[in-house]
C-alpha cells in the first residue's frame, strides 16, 4: 500500500514534536486526532480479537470508553510537560477523535447528492456515476491512504449485528452503510486501498412501476411490459423458484425486489444475505419479512476448523426451514451462497435469488462452476441436475450502455427461460418463452411446457401469449441512439 509509515503512539511522558506545538492551536489539530485515531483503532481491534460478539451498543460503548481513556491520557502528558489543556479543550478533541473513528468522515457528503455508484482508487481517486449517466471526479475523501484504510476499518466495527473486519488477515470487506448503500472495499491486494459504493435508489418497487419506469424518470428505461408483469406475477402466485441473471449494475436486485412485492403482506418469509442489501425488511411492504445476515468469524478457529462465531449462510438454511418459511429468498449468488441457493430451492416454493452472468447462455455454466467449487461435487451431470431440479425459471436482465457516446444506459429484460430436466447431453433442458426482439427486448417466443399446469392453477393461461408472439407489448419505443443489430 502506497502510504506513508504508520505513526507510532509514544507512551513517555516526554511530549512530541506534534505535541509540543499542540498547545498553540485553539482547535484540536488533525494530526494529533489522527494519531489518537490509530492508537484507539488498535486497541479496539485487540479488544474485539478477544470477543466472539459484541452487539453495536456495546461496542459504540467500548469505542467511547477507551477514546476518553486515551484523550485523557493525551492531556495529562501536556500537563505533566508544562502545556496544560482546559477541559473545554479536551471535550472537542474528544468529539474529533470520535468522529473520525465513528462516522462516515469525509464520504458522508458525497452520500447527500443523488448516484448510482461512487468509486474510490486511494484517498484522491474519487469517482461519481450519477443516475443520468455522467461522471464526475470529486475531492479526496482522506488525507492519506492510511486515513482510508482507517476509516474503513471503523465502517467494518460498525456494521450492525453481524460485525466485520477489514484486516491484513483478511483484507476484504462488503457490508452495508449505516446509511443503507452497499460498501464493497479491498486493500493490501491492491496497490492502493478500493472501496465502491453501490446507491439502490429504488428500495420499494413493484412490477407495475418498472412497467412504467420511463415515464416516472426520463433516465430510465422500462424494464419489462405489461406482458412481462402479467407473466412473472402469476409466475410467483404459482410458488416458481426464479433466479435473475445479468450484468453487474443491470438492474437484477430491482427486478427481484419487484418480484417479492407480489409476496402478500402477511405472509412469513426469510431473505439471507452475505451482507444486507435487499431491504425488503424495511419497505413496509412486508411486515413479517425476516433478514438473516451471514457473519464473519473472529479469532481461533474451532475444531471443524472454522473461526469462531462464524455463521454462513448455509448453517442459516436449516434454521429459516424450522421458522416455516415458505419462500426463501437468497439475494445475490456471488460464491459460497450457491449451496443456501440450491438448498432453499430444493426444498421450498416461490425463491429467488440473484447471480452475474455475461450473457444468457452462461448463466447455467456459471451456476455448475460455482455447485462444483462450493459443493464438493466432482460430477458435471449431478450439478447439472442439482440446478435443473431447484430453478423454474431464469429471467435475464440485459444492459446497453450508450452513454460512451451520448446516450444513457437502458436496462430491461431480454430472456425468460423455464427450466425442466436434464437433455441427453446432461444439460438443464430449457425452453425459451421470451427472448429478444427487434431491439432486444423481451418478447413471447414459445408456450411454456414443464410449467404450464402451476401457472394455470395460478390463474394464468399462456395462452395469452401466441398472440403477441415475436411482437411483445412495449407500450414505447427504445430511445436508443444506435438500432439494435
Amino acid at each position: 500500500m502506497q502510504t506513508s509509515e504508520r505513526p507510532k503512539w509514544r507512551s513517555s511522558a516526554a511530549a512530541s514534536p506534534v505535541e509540543r506545538h499542540y498547545e498553540h492551536f485553539e482547535d484540536p489539530d488533525y494530526t494529533v486526532v489522527r494519531e489518537l485515531q490509530v492508537v484507539v483503532s488498535d486497541e479496539l481491534s485487540r479488544a474485539l480479537a478477544e470477543r466472539v460478539y459484541l452487539s453495536p451498543r456495546d461496542l459504540d460503548t467500548e469505542s467511547r470508553r477507551i477514546a476518553a481513556q486515551r484523550v485523557r491520557d493525551y492531556v495529562d502528558r501536556q500537563t505533566m510537560t508544562g502545556s496544560p489543556l482546559g477541559p473545554d479543550y479536551e471535550r472537542r478533541l474528544l468529539d474529533a477523535v470520535l468522529a473520525a473513528l465513528l462516522g462516515l468522515g469525509r464520504l458522508e457528503r458525497l452520500l447527500r447528492d443523488p448516484f448510482d455508484t461512487i468509486t474510490v482508487l486511494g484517498c484522491d481517486g474519487v469517482r461519481i456515476e450519477r443516475p443520468d449517466g455522467r461522471i464526475e471526479l470529486a475531492d479526496p475523501v482522506a488525507d492519506s491512504d492510511e486515513d482510508l484504510v482507517l476509516m474503513l476499518q471503523a465502517l467494518a466495527r460498525r456494521a450492525g449485528g453481524t460485525e466485520r473486519a477489514l484486516t491484513k488477515d483478511k483484507p476484504t470487506l462488503s457490508m452495508e452503510l449505516p446509511t443503507g448503500q452497499r460498501l464493497a472495499a479491498t486493500y493490501l491486494v491492491t496497490p492502493r486501498p478500493v472501496a465502491v459504493i453501490r446507491n439502490h435508489q429504488i428500495l420499494s418497487v413493484d412490477l407495475d412501476e418498472l412497467v412504467d419506469l420511463d415515464r416516472t424518470d426520463p433516465n430510465k428505461t422500462a424494464m419489462i411490459d405489461p406482458l412481462l408483469r402479467d407473466f412473472l406475477r402469476a409466475a410467483m402466485r404459482a410458488g416458481l423458484n426464479i433466479m435473475v441473471a445479468g450484468v453487474p449494475g443491470s438492474g437484477k436486485t430491482s427486478l427481484l425486489r419487484a418480484l417479492a412485492s407480489e409476496i402478500p403482506a402477511d405472509e412469513w418469509f426469510v431473505v439471507l444475505e452475505e451482507a444486507r442489501e435487499l431491504g425488503l425488511h424495511k419497505t413496509g411492504r412486508h411486515p413479517w419479512a425476516v433478514s438473516m445476515e451471514a457473519r464473519e468469524g473472529h479469532g481461533e478457529r474451532g475444531p471443524d476448523g472454522r473461526p469462531a462465531g462464524e455463521i454462513t449462510l448455509d448453517d442459516l438454511i436449516p434454521l429459516s426451514l424450522q421458522l416455516n418459511a415458505r419462500h426463501i429468498i437468497v439475494g445475490e449468488v456471488k460464491s459460497r451462497e450457491i449451496v443456501a441457493m440450491l438448498q432453499a430451492m430444493g426444498t421450498t416454493n416461490g425463491s429467488l435469488c440473484t447471480i452475474h452472468a455475461r450473457e444468457p447462455g452462461l448463466v447455467f455454466d456459471r451456476v455448475v462452476e460455482l455447485a462444483l467449487s462450493h459443493r464438493q461435487e466432482h460430477s458435471d451431470r449431478r450439478a447439472h441436475l442439482q440446478v435443473a431440479n431447484a430453478l423454474d425459471l431464469v429471467v435475464y436482465v440485459t444492459m446497453v450502455d450508450e452513454s460512451a457516446i451520448g446516450g444513457r444506459r437502458h436496462r430491461f429484460v431480454s430472456h425468460v427461460v423455464e427450466v425442466g430436466g436434464l437433455t441427453e447431453a446432461g444439460r438443464p433442458r430449457t425452453t425459451h418463452v421470451f427472448g429478444p426482439g427487434p431491439d432486444g427486448r423481451a418478447v413471447p417466443l414459445h408456450q411454456p411446457d414443464r410449467l404450464k399446469r402451476q401457472l394455470l392453477l395460478a390463474g394464468y393461461d399462456p395462452i395469452v401469449l401466441i398472440t403477441p408472439r415475436g411482437r411483445g407489448a412495449w407500450p414505447r419505443p427504445l430511445p436508443r441512439l444506435r438500432s439494435h443489430a
